[in-house]
């Protein structure tokens, strides 16, 4: 599994603090979803999502991160 951090609007992947890329073969590869969190936090980047991607298209995984403090949202058949 590789993991990448992608800007929502735009779709490209972070390759370093100055460099946004449109492909995962030129994005950072992070260690950990705990170490793409702590990186997005710590440089407070906004409106992005990790990208959990495996060799077989079909599993990738898209998580968006939402900023602390913004309410949650209620899903359609959620019971509270």
């Amino acid at each position: 599994m590789r993991i990448f951090v992608q800007q929502k609007e735009t779709g490209l992947y972070f390759k370093d603090i100055t460099a946004w890329v449109p492909n995962t073969s030129d994005a950072m590869d992070f260690v950990s979803s705990t170490a793409a969190i702590d990186f997005c936090v710590a440089n407070k980047l906004r409106d992005v999502q990790l990208v959990l991607k495996f060799e077989e298209e079909k599993y990738d995984i898209v998580m968006p991160m939402v900023p602390l403090g913004q309410p949650h949202q209620e899903r359609p058949n959620e019971k509270v």
